[in-house]
């Protein structure tokens, strides 16, 4: 089966989709993936947080612009923004590390004219495993739980 993002391609995409992977078995961790990818790897969670920096742009054209990658990409957990940066958090589900880091540097480019994104580039990315992201919350640093969702001023 074989799956697409909601809304419009961007230009020079059309040939590209998600593709759905089956069911592996079950998994005693709760939240863990359990799906395998076509090669036979199984998928993970990772936590990214994408980091987007350049000239100054109206506040609420930037609000908006996230609003619609947001809805455009549903997977966003939360963003939060300033007149010249950006920086958005989300799960990814992948086989690997350079498969969710490959994941998150298209994404701003793939959306940047569909969601009418400020030409701003990427300046930071950080994917870390589930794991990771939640002995890190645990210990009291490292990307706070994502609440509230959505999109918010800095």
């Amino acid at each position: 089966m074989r799956r697409g993002r909601p809304g419009a391609l961007p230009r020079g995409t059309a040939g590209r989709t998600l593709t759905s992977v089956g069911t592996a078995g079950t998994d005693d961790r709760p939240g863990e993936r359990t799906e395998t990818a076509a090669s036979g790897a199984p998928s993970r969670l990772w936590h990214v947080t994408l980091s987007v920096s350049g000239t100054e742009a109206p506040l609420g054209e930037v609000r908006r612009a996230l609003e619609q990658l947001a809805h455009d990409h549903p997977f966003l957990l939360t963003s939060r923004y300033a007149n010249d940066h950006a920086e958005i958090r989300y799960w990814e589900e992948a086989r690997d590390l350079h498969d969710a880091a490959a994941v998150a540097l298209r994404l701003w480019g793939e959306h940047r004219s569909t969601a009418r994104l400020p030409p701003w580039e990427i300046v930071g990315l950080e994917v870390i495993d589930r794991e990771t992201y939640h002995q890190r919350v645990a210990e009291g640093y490292g990307p706070l739980p994502a609440t509230p969702v959505g999109v918010h001023p800095f």
